[in-house]
């Protein structure tokens, strides 16, 4: 396995776009979270529960790559990790409509990075870009499929904070992990 002394992260400029969209932003999993809906006549309940898959799972994205350069111009941060000059992932940063909260639209890592620290360093510099700009709250959205990301967001500290049916293009299930930043 390669070193990864000299990595870095640091702000995307418009060169980075090419090799950030061709990065592999598929995933495998062995997991998913699953929803339960139930509808009584006084109550609403919905319980996510971790299912084991019967074999691994190839996932895609849920978002079009090639359509994301466009929605990258209308966000507060790009991060880019690299090593050597050559991109290993990124994190997408987005101020929330609520007062002092940011979102992470996106966090990817190029297949042969995974499981390197990589992501666990972009969500670092993620927090640190938003500590300076004194919000409250992080939010980090993803697929109820995407395990990998779902595992990172208790391994950093977020909590569970919510979800959306049908929330990306793809209509998948979006689940929200929050973290308190006070």
């Amino acid at each position: 396995m390669p070193s990864m002394e000299g990595f870095r992260i640091r702000p995307a400029i418009s060169s980075d776009i090419a090799d950030l969209i061709a990065l592999d932003h598929s995933y495998s999993t062995d997991y998913v979270w699953q929803m339960e809906f139930r509808r009584g006549p006084d109550e609403v309940a919905a319980t996510f529960r971790e299912v084991r898959l019967p074999r691994p799972m190839r996932v895609s994205y849920p978002r079009e790559p090639q359509r994301l350069a466009d929605e990258w111009t209308r966000r507060a941060a790009v991060l880019v990790a690299e090593l050597a000059e050559s991109h290993k992932g990124y994190a997408v940063l987005q101020e929330g409509t609520a007062p002092g909260s940011y979102w992470m639209t996106d966090l990817v890592v190029g297949p042969r990075d995974r499981r390197r620290g990589v992501a666990t360093k972009l969500v670092a510099a993620a927090w640190e870009f938003c500590r300076q700009t004194e919000p409250r709250r992080l939010f980090m959205e993803m697929q109820s499929k995407n395990h990998p990301a779902i595992k990172l967001a208790h391994k950093m500290g977020f909590a569970f904070a919510g979800y959306s049916d049908r929330y990306f293009p793809n209509e998948d299930i979006a689940l929200f992990f929050s973290l308190d930043l006070e």
